[in-house]
């Protein structure tokens, strides 16, 4: 099932059913008037979501209309929760590397993970606007989960079951501030501005055989300014799987639902893939030349994030965005 969240004017938009194709979309306000309406009743709502769902691709939804990625907000325009961790390790110790730092044992064991500002999130066509370029701006492509209601103590094992879709991400990250924040010891708060969703948020089983593990088991593609920037495969590399994301985030506290749990940078060991971001891309240039080449986003810069299934259809419709002054 394709969900996705029409810019109505409203805070939260209206709940939309996508056909698989991404061509036509549905109002689905008549069983959940919005996302998260769904997802606090979603026992409920699923299955009658789920017979709508097949009549929009059936074509026998009379009211189905052209599906505009340019419309939408982000599935969840604003989350009671939002959460990101840092799932590929190798990323992490890459950068720390860079910079001449040691990786600790326990980076390899026990995941990192921040929460994030909430309360308002981009839409996947809408602009990064910030005043200045001095602040290192970055895109981190990435991939999400939500989740229903999860207990307090819940198991990796369980937390497979509490995973109700998927998204992909543009974590915004606004480098040159990142060092001043973290030297305080307090973490990440300025430098990481409001994040983007895919138009589209997707069931696991849209996925088949590219959801296994609690992984998602395709490339991850990156375009900035219309030329491939990389294609990381998201399935390879990936040292905790989102289940076990999930369990470290509901260790001391219950989530609830609508909670939205990311990968961080999705990266691999084969830098032939590319990155996915720009800071991943400089360490590498710091490691090989002594110092980075490639600048931060400039204004006029424009990304693009997306994944395609085997036969090149897009899965969760693109994230694009153009960097503008404020």
């Amino acid at each position: 099932m394709k969900l996705a969240t029409l810019n109505n004017g409203s805070r939260d938009g209206e709940l939309m059913l996508v056909s698989r194709d991404l061509t036509r979309a549905a109002s689905a306000a008549e069983i959940a008037p919005t996302l998260q309406a769904a997802l606090d009743n979603w026992s409920v709502a699923r299955p009658l979501l789920e017979a709508r769902y097949q009549m929009l691709n059936d074509g026998t939804l009379g009211e189905a209309i052209p599906f505009d990625p340019q419309a939408c907000h982000s599935p969840l325009p604003r989350a009671y929760h939002w959460a990101d961790g840092s799932a590929y390790v190798n990323h992490v110790e890459l950068v720390r590397k860079a910079r001449g730092a040691e990786m600790p044992d326990t980076f390899w064991t026990e995941p990192l993970i921040y929460q994030g500002g909430s309360d308002t999130f981009l839409a996947p066509h809408e602009p990064i606007r910030m005043p200045t370029t001095d602040w290192g701006v970055d895109f981190e492509s990435e991939i999400a989960v939500i989740t229903d209601d999860v207990p307090m103590g819940t198991t990796a094992e369980q937390a497979m079951g509490h995973i109700k879709l998927l998204m992909l991400v543009n974590d915004v990250s606004l480098r040159n501030l990142i060092p001043a924040e973290l030297a305080k010891g307090f973490g990440f708060y300025q430098s990481k501005p409001s994040s983007a969703f895919s138009p589209v948020a997707v069931t696991p089983d849209e996925l088949g055989e590219h959801w296994a593990d609690g992984k998602v088991k395709l490339p991850l593609i990156t375009h900035l300014n219309g030329e491939c920037f990389g294609r990381p495969d998201a399935g390879v590399d990936m040292t905790f799987n989102f289940p076990t994301l999930v369990a470290h985030a509901a260790k001391s506290r219950a989530l609830g639902s609508g909670t939205i749990i990311g990968s961080g940078t999705v990266s691999n060991y084969d830098r032939s893939a590319g990155s996915s971001c720009l800071a991943e891309k400089r360490m590498l240039e710091i490691i090989d030349q002594g110092q980075p080449v490639t600048p931060f986003m400039q204004f006029g810069d424009v990304v693009r994030i997306e994944m395609l299934d085997p036969r090149h259809n897009s899965i969760f419709g693109a994230i694009e965005q153009r960097l503008e002054q404020s």
